[in-house]
């Protein structure tokens, strides 16, 4: 069953993290079997706590294992790093069936 990783972000320094983290992830994802269907900034806050400007990515898994493989990996642990003091981030997985259309 597939699985979402779903990440909000708040960022304070764009071109920083773009060069560095953004940049080492992107590959990553797609190594270990994941693909991005959304990467948004920009979000208006409509009720919550999260704040307006924050960032929104979405990925799409074959599976929770596939996905935990890429987050517990030490290729992704070296690489999250690069995101400390530039980005606050929320990140969530869950399992999901695919809806029909």
């Amino acid at each position: 069953m597939p699985s979402y990783m779903i990440v909000t972000a708040t960022i304070s320094d764009r071109e920083t993290f773009l060069a560095g983290y953004g940049a080492k992830v992107a590959s990553l994802v797609e190594a270990f079997g994941g693909k991005y269907l959304m990467r948004a900034p920009g979000v208006q806050l409509l009720e919550g706590h999260f704040g307006d400007g924050g960032s929104v990515v979405i990925s799409e898994w074959p599976s929770r294992e596939a996905a935990l493989a890429f987050w517990k990996s030490p290729e992704y642990g070296a690489a999250r790093t690069l995101r400390q003091g530039v980005a606050e981030c929320q990140v969530l997985l869950i399992e999901a069936p695919a809806i029909a259309g």
